[in-house]
């Protein structure tokens, strides 16, 4: 089904992965409001017709959620007139920098040995599992945040899939989103123009052979086995999305209200 992509989707030619939330269905029968929520890959890259674009969202806050080696590699976001910036990192910055290391660098032999064998995809099992546990402040942050003052908000990561991804996740069951909506959300980072874009150092035939593409694969794939993971967390450590809300994020039922009124329909 394709109706989560509306016609009217922008065409940017330095933002990867840009889409509007908006649209999707809450348990209640309400849904989020276009034009107050959206998500992208990094904004580092964004040529003078995208911050054009960029800047008529009429956006109040932009949260960034790389760590500090993203940016160094990347480089930081275009400036975008009025917009709040909130780097929240959802990673630290060195965990994980040798390995990504080795992403762009390593020899097919290195790959086999660090993602072959389900090691790629129990990593990013593994990394959703802690941003839900490890990061509660920062998830709190933004959706108090929301609720205050920040809409229109974009949240991005570097390819906008996984902390934005999940970041998203979080705010949608906030606001009683359906579970399945917000699967259907996520699973839009595989479409073929969203895909960040692999970068290797050795741009031969080999560095990208068939192999290397498919060791790789985990990394960049947006899997359903992986937000679910996130969702199991949450109930296995709280209970309940309620209990992970109220306990774990502060999120009282008068923050889940306000939400509501600015993010629904």
């Amino acid at each position: 089904m394709t109706q989560q992509i509306p016609s009217t989707e922008p065409e940017l030619s330095g933002v990867r992965n840009f889409r509007d939330v908006g649209g999707l269905p809450t348990v209640d029968g309400r849904r989020v409001r276009q034009g107050v929520l959206f998500r992208s890959g990094h904004l580092a890259h964004a040529t003078e017709e995208d911050a054009v674009f960029l800047a008529s969202l009429g956006l109040h806050t932009i949260f960034d959620f790389r760590n500090a080696s993203d940016q160094k590699l990347e480089g930081p976001d275009v400036e975008l007139p009025g917009v709040r910036n909130v780097n929240l990192p959802l990673s630290d910055p060195a965990d994980g920098s040798e390995f990504w290391k080795m992403v762009r660098d390593g020899e097919i032999e290195q790959l086999r040995g660090i993602l072959g064998d389900g090691k790629g995809a129990n990593r990013m099992i593994a990394s959703y599992r802690t941003i839900v546990t490890q990061r509660t402040a920062e998830h709190s942050q933004v959706l108090h945040a929301l609720a205050k003052d920040s809409v229109p908000a974009l949240m991005h990561c570097a390819a906008g899939k996984d902390r934005a991804g999940l970041s998203i996740a979080v705010t949608l069951l906030a606001l009683g989103v359906e579970r399945e909506a917000i699967v259907a959300d996520y699973l839009e980072s595989n479409a073929k123009h969203r895909r960040y874009k692999v970068r290797r150092s050795d741009s031969s035939a080999a560095g990208y052979s068939p192999e290397v593409m498919e060791l790789l694969s985990p990394l960049f794939d947006a899997r359903t086995e992986y937000l679910t993971a996130a969702f199991d967390t949450v109930e296995e450590t709280w209970g309940s999305v309620d209990a992970y809300l109220a306990q774990g994020l502060a999120i009282t039922p008068e923050i889940r209200e306000r939400l509501r009124e600015r993010l629904l329909d």
